[in-house]
């Protein structure tokens, strides 16, 4: 019997037509699992086989979002110009197995305490590496329709000038109350201990946990010779997925356009076979957007 002849390729500059189309899922495929070399660090896509993109947790784009946000409220040091989530645009996810996992992802943004009609406050990208389970992931984030440095500036001093007029130091306790209520006079208070939690958030949040400031349990302001201000907080903050409340003291000195300084004490709720355990931390907020 002669051998089957095969048909003749289709003409074109690059190459047999119906052998790229069938090579186009194959690449696709290959290209997805190829890309684990892409996080900061990698070391070869022999070192960094990929995940398939269902294996990758749930929210993740959420999470890193809501780190990035973090670690961009502490960079930015203003009370008046703090963000949160508003929705994730686009984000895609790599994994190398022996280092973390790298999110790149755009979302747009609210103003935290936002006016009545005041639309979304802006658009973010960022990318956010998550050192596999442990904390504090290194960011790189850059945001758009930034309030006005004038109008920022101008309300954060009034807020200064408020604090700094106080007869009294102030000594609060129990914010928001039993009913859920800020007094709009202790609004910036809790504008203020939302700024120093951003940097405990941020140091905190893992691929699969993250925080929410739930109360202020105590706030304390000390007079200074200088023309600072100077807080001492002790937060509740929200631990999710697991539902504990983490009690961190955290000391806070702030001064308008300048770095913010922050200190902090967690103590971690444990089983009483445990031993009892504390984190610790503190920051100057640093001159660039990212920490890789």
């Amino acid at each position: 019997m002669p051998p089957r002849r095969q048909p003749p390729p289709a003409s074109g500059p690059w190459g047999p037509r119906p052998a790229v189309l069938l090579l186009a899922p194959l690449l696709l495929l290959l290209a997805l699992q190829g890309v684990a070399a892409a996080p900061v660090g990698a070391e070869g896509p022999e070192d960094s086989p990929g995940l398939q993109d269902a294996e990758f947790p749930s929210g993740l784009l959420q999470q890193a979002a809501r780190a990035a946000l973090h670690f961009f409220n502490f960079r930015a040091g203003s009370p008046s110009a703090l963000r949160v989530l508003a929705a994730v645009l686009e984000g895609r996810a790599t994994v190398n197995p022996k280092k973390g996992c790298q999110v790149d992802l755009v979302f747009t943004t609210d103003h935290y305490n936002p006016e009545v009609g005041e639309e979304h406050l802006g658009k973010c990208s960022a990318r956010v590496f998550f050192r596999n389970q442990k904390p504090k992931p290194a960011i790189n984030v850059t945001c758009t329709r930034l309030i006005e440095k004038n109008k920022r500036q101008e309300e954060d001093y009034l807020l200064y000038k408020h604090m700094k007029q106080l007869k009294t130091p102030l000594d609060v306790t129990s914010i928001p109350d039993s009913h859920g209520h800020i007094d709009p006079s202790l609004r910036p208070i809790w504008d203020l201990a939302f700024l120093g939690s951003s940097y405990v958030m941020w140091e905190k949040t893992t691929q699969s946990l993250h925080y929410y400031m739930a109360q202020i349990s105590s706030v304390n302001q000390w007079k200074t010779n200088d023309d600072t201000i100077d807080f001492d907080y002790t937060v509740l903050l929200h631990e999710f997925s697991t539902q504990e409340i983490i009690p961190c003291r955290i000391h806070l000195v702030w001064y308008p356009g300048k770095p913010l300084k922050v200190k902090y004490h967690c103590q971690e709720l444990q089983t009483p076979e445990e031993a009892s355990g504390t984190e610790e931390g503190s920051a100057v907020a640093p001159t660039e957007l990212n920490n890789f």
